[in-house]
């Protein structure tokens, strides 16, 4: 009777690379849901939480910064303000335009 080893089975983590990564988080900061952008991409919404923390904490670098729920506020804020910086942009070249 011969045992098999354990090592013949295949890992059963996958590996990303840093593309899908950047596409990801993305596709994230542009939904309404992280959850709802992991199961479209079809991973865990932990694991996207996850790189969504070490990104933050590659920008802030510090942990304790960027878990500040001070810092989370006003990061937010930051994103709500530069979207309606956009949108009036946006408004701004189209309203400006001459009528014919």
């Amino acid at each position: 009777m011969s045992v098999k080893s354990s090592k013949s089975t295949p890992d059963k983590r996958r590996k990303y690379d840093a593309a899908f990564k950047v596409e990801a988080l993305r596709l994230a900061s542009e939904s309404r849901s992280t959850q709802a952008a992991a199961q479209q991409l079809g991973i865990s919404p932990k694991l996207l939480y996850r790189w969504q923390q070490a990104q933050l904490v590659a920008e802030v670098g510090n942990v304790e910064v960027a878990c500040d729920p001070e810092v989370r506020q006003l990061r937010a804020q930051l994103k709500r303000a530069e979207q309606e910086l956009d949108i009036l942009k946006k408004a701004l070249v189209i309203f400006g335009q001459p009528t014919r």
